[in-house]
């Protein structure tokens, strides 16, 4: 027995001891099982965060994403060190590349987790709608994943001057061929960024209304008041006079009316009062002045403003339309004529003169 065990003892493989294999092996046990108990913590933890704060969510994600398996590699790293195993050159060479490889792709996915997070609060923060930025971190994404494979080919001996190179020329081929895509991605950048609108917003440019149903990466899909959908380039849209009318706080209303020429004095001094009455008897409306404001060709006019403390246009139009109506019943209670189209003509050798009614197109 004695012999079987000194023998054992003894038997080396690569220049080194069989025993030194066996420790090796269980130092790697027990740091792998030391492993996924703190990866089972984390995750317990992990659920109790998504139901209260969730401040650490991002700390946790980290660290499982790369904090454990880092220290897994560190504990392959300090076992072969303080065992002294020797390893071949070409499986050291493949064990370098592998954790060059495995070192690179946690390095790039935690950056595209931190910048994720940090996209994610600011569009929270700023109130916006989250699926939004997809795109923009898919970008982001690509363009990280693209410079760490480059990072890993040189690491590993590659020489990348002849790929640099070949991806430096053929960018410019593609940005000279699709600069306006570019544009219309750049111009998305500036609405997500700037927000000169946002998803269900009511605006007008040029001559279209409508509300913002979709921001693309190149288009952005307003649905026309008329009921049809516009599609317009994220260029386009920019470069252009918007009004946003969601982010109207009050609507400054101006309406004119005029009455007849041959209303007394006395009651022309009674219209602004009437029209203050009227106006102050409304819901949501703060009464800003009405004046007589001139003498028209066939009325003598009124100006009148005032506000509407919401930007809802159907709000706008029913309080309106009351003012219309109350001020009809007043002016048909105190016998005060609405001016419309007259003109008076003068017949040559006589007194009387005629009136005649037309309508002016």
């Amino acid at each position: 027995m004695g012999d079987a065990f000194t023998t054992f003892r003894d038997f080396s493989f690569a220049g080194t001891p069989l025993v030194v294999y066996l420790a090796a092996i269980t130092a790697l046990i027990a740091a792998t099982l030391i492993i996924i108990t703190l990866h089972l913590i984390l995750g317990r933890r992990l659920k109790t965060e998504m139901t209260k704060s969730g401040r650490w969510i991002p700390l946790i994600q980290i660290s499982r994403t790369l904090f454990l398996p880092s220290l897994w590699l560190l504990s392959v790293w300090v076992t072969l060190r303080l065992t002294g195993i020797i390893i071949p050159e070409p499986a050291a060479n493949g064990l370098k590349a592998a954790a060059a490889a495995v070192i690179t792709f946690l390095a790039a996915r935690t950056a595209i987790i931190l910048i994720e997070k940090a996209m994610k609060k600011l569009s929270e923060r700023t109130g916006q709608d989250h699926r939004r930025i997809r795109p923009l971190i898919s970008l982001i994404a690509f363009l990280l994943w693209t410079i760490a494979f480059i990072f890993l080919l040189d690491n590993l001996g590659f020489n990348i001057s002849t790929l640099v190179a070949g991806l430096g020329v053929s960018g410019i081929a593609v940005a000279i061929a699709a600069q306006g895509i570019l544009g219309d991605l750049f111009n998305y950048f500036v609405i997500f960024l700037d927000k000169p609108f946002e998803l269900g917003d009511f605006i007008q440019f040029d001559d279209k209304i409508g509300t913002v149903e979709k921001i693309g990466v190149k288009t952005t899909r307003i649905r026309a008041l008329s009921g049809e959908q516009l599609i317009l380039a994220n260029t386009n849209l920019v470069s252009t006079r918007i009004h946003n009318f969601k982010r109207m706080e009050r609507r400054r209303v101006v309406f004119k009316f005029g009455v007849d020429y041959n209303t007394p004095h006395e009651q022309l001094k009674t219209i602004p009062a009437i029209l203050q009455g009227i106006i102050e008897a409304q819901d949501q409306t703060a009464f800003d002045r009405s004046h007589f404001c001139g003498y028209g060709e066939y009325a003598l006019q009124f100006e009148t403003v005032y506000y509407i403390l919401s930007s809802d246009y159907y709000e706008y139009m029913n309080i309106q339309q009351n003012i219309n109506l109350d001020l009809h019943r007043i002016f048909e209670t105190e016998a005060i004529r609405f001016a419309f189209p007259t003109q008076t003509v003068y017949l040559e050798g006589s007194q009387k003169s005629v009136d005649e009614h037309c309508d002016i197109k």
